[in-house]
């Protein structure tokens, strides 16, 4: 296991490289050279960090290139899969464990069966949903009042958001508020066989704070031995014709048991009160370009994403009542299958307690089903001081779904 210099020596190493402040430089350049709206995510750079010069003794502290990525652009592409040394899952969750050694143990949750008639002869598709919440936002700017400074520590921290994503072990992981991409989610979940994208926010919070580590964005990963690459789109999101901060990531995936195509995507709404006609015009925009990459509902659709809207507003309606035939996977764990939970964000600020609705995973109802879901935490088991907490490092809940396809229906998806 690293020890803390070791630790110390790899963050030394990555502020030096400062890669997301690259991938902030250069997403306004493209933006600047290709226009507003869409734009292809092969404009942007990747850095190629799982694979590098630098080893350290611990797949966790191995997460890290050496610093001659600042000085060399050429290491700014996506490393070869074959070139990259493989991580056991298993072995990856056992450091993790032994770094959150004298913390409490993780919460249990289970699984609920959704399974209905339809039959399905492929493995299910597992989806994860899950708003990280930015170190820099966290230690810098949201003001977790009954959150211990001690529990906020990014060596730890990010040992529970993997143990998280180990734990369930999705096919397609779904991120908001990233700034650790490239020194640490691209560079261990590419050895664990995943392909990543990342799109920072034009201007994110995240550089109002001292010592951060790059702007936040949305990350998308899916499994490369289930899934291959077929289109893949990153949208600057726009409000009553204005482009704003928020942006989303569109992939169309083959799945390789099947050869049936779908589209997943993952967005970050605007937050706060006063912004809901804002997030309305926001979620408008996202619909339309996805009416376009799935040729009006032809193709499949999943949508994750942190909404920063309670089912009650204006742009959760347009979702559910889109012609892209959507339904709200976590309405299905209700007794009537037509109420959102009661919560996925639970916090205590200097302003007050928080409990709201936020985060959805929305999908094509007719061409896909939920087979089942991960059930939330219970009141008790989040305890009185709410999220993010020694037990849990964010301040919004993971959510997991598996789907599957339904039998190909006459029409349209």
């Amino acid at each position: 296991m690293a020890s803390r210099w070791q630790h110390r020596i790899a963050l030394s190493m990555m502020a030096s490289c400062d890669v997301g402040r690259l991938q902030f430089v250069y997403t306004l350049l493209f933006e600047v050279s290709l226009g507003p709206g869409l734009v292809s995510s092969s404009s942007f750079p990747v850095c190629s960090m799982g694979h590098g010069t630098s080893r350290l003794y611990s797949a966790l502290a191995k997460t890290l290139n050496s610093s001659t990525a600042s000085q060399h652009p050429e290491y700014l592409v996506s490393p070869d899969p074959e070139h990259l040394e493989p991580i056991d899952p298993k072995e990856l969750l056992e450091e993790c464990r032994a770094v959150l050694h004298t913390r409490p143990p993780r919460f249990q949750r289970d699984f609920v069966d959704l399974r209905t008639d339809h039959p399905s002869s492929h493995p299910p598709i597992r989806v994860m949903q899950w708003n990280i919440l930015a170190q820099a936002l966290g230690e810098g700017k949201d003001n977790f009042v009954q959150c211990p400074v001690e529990a906020l520590k990014w060596e730890e921290r990010k040992c529970l958001i993997l143990e998280e994503i180990l734990a369930y072990q999705p096919d397609i992981l779904c991120l908001q508020e990233v700034d650790h991409y490239f020194d640490t989610f691209q560079p261990l979940l590419s050895r664990l066989g995943y392909q990543g994208t990342f799109f920072p926010k034009p201007w994110s919070p995240c550089l109002d704070v001292e010592h951060n580590n790059g702007p936040d964005g949305c990350a998308l990963f899916f499994l490369q031995n289930r899934f291959k690459l077929v289109n893949s789109a990153n949208i600057r999101l726009t409000a009553m014709t204005l482009k704003t901060n928020q942006v989303a990531i569109a992939q169309t995936l083959e799945c390789k048991e099947s050869s049936r195509q779908f589209c997943i995507a993952v967005t970050h709404l605007k937050a706060r009160t006063g912004w809901e006609r804002f997030r309305s015009a926001q979620g408008c925009d996202l619909l339309q370009n996805l009416q376009n990459i799935t040729q009006g509902a032809k193709i499949p659709l999943i949508v994750c994403g942190d909404f920063n809207a309670e089912p009650t507003e204006e742009v959760y309606k347009h979702f559910a009542s889109s012609s892209l035939n959507l339904n709200s996977a976590y309405k299905l764990l209700s007794a009537d299958g037509q109420s959102e939970p009661p919560y996925t964000t639970w916090k205590i600020r200097t302003s007050g307690e928080c409990r709201h609705t936020l985060d959805y995973i929305w999908y094509s109802k007719h061409a896909l089903s939920v087979r089942s879901a991960l059930d939330l935490l219970t009141e008790e088991q989040i305890g009185p001081n709410r999220l993010p907490s020694f037990n849990y490092p964010s301040d919004h809940l993971s959510l997991v779904c598996d789907f599957s396809f339904n039998e190909e229906p006459d029409g349209l998806l």
